[in-house]
């Protein structure tokens, strides 16, 4: 297991979701990670730090305020270098979704569907968009 150092908010309103999306990510060795139930917890972890999160893990139902608004908001406000939502959608619908706000300017890497496949974050994250995204990581 490689120690990755990207600081990653994950954002899941249910626990059980947001403890598995944690786990998952610490197997496949990332450690640096901020957890928010909802929006409004995300902002205020956002607001703690003085430089972005390397990537936003954010699911797409979120109550009161969508996944993908907040991951607009918070790539608008330099709080995110990256994103990959999660959906209980199906594939082409994720697919759509994922083409639609890269052509919005949305530095998204991918829309997977829930519940998180460990190799398919790691293929996102290895991809030619990501690679900057692994290096800058402190």
């Amino acid at each position: 297991m490689q120690d990755n150092k990207l600081s990653i908010l994950v954002v899941e309103d249910h626990p059980f979701q947001l403890i598995a999306a944690q786990m998952h990510l610490n197997r496949l060795g990332f450690f640096r990670l901020t957890p928010a139930l909802d929006a409004s917890e995300a902002r205020e972890e956002c607001a703690r730090r003085s430089g972005p999160f390397d990537l936003l893990l954010c699911d797409i139902n979120l109550p009161g305020t969508d996944g993908v608004e907040l991951a607009i908001e918070l790539a608008a406000a330099g709080r995110i270098r990256h994103a990959v939502l999660l959906s209980c959608r199906d594939d082409a619908e994720l697919r759509t979704l994922q083409q639609s706000l890269k052509a919005r300017g949305l530095p998204i890497l991918a829309c997977l569907p829930k519940p998180l496949d460990q190799a398919a974050l790691m293929q996102a994250l290895q991809g030619d968009e990501a690679f900057k995204l692994l290096e800058q990581a402190d």
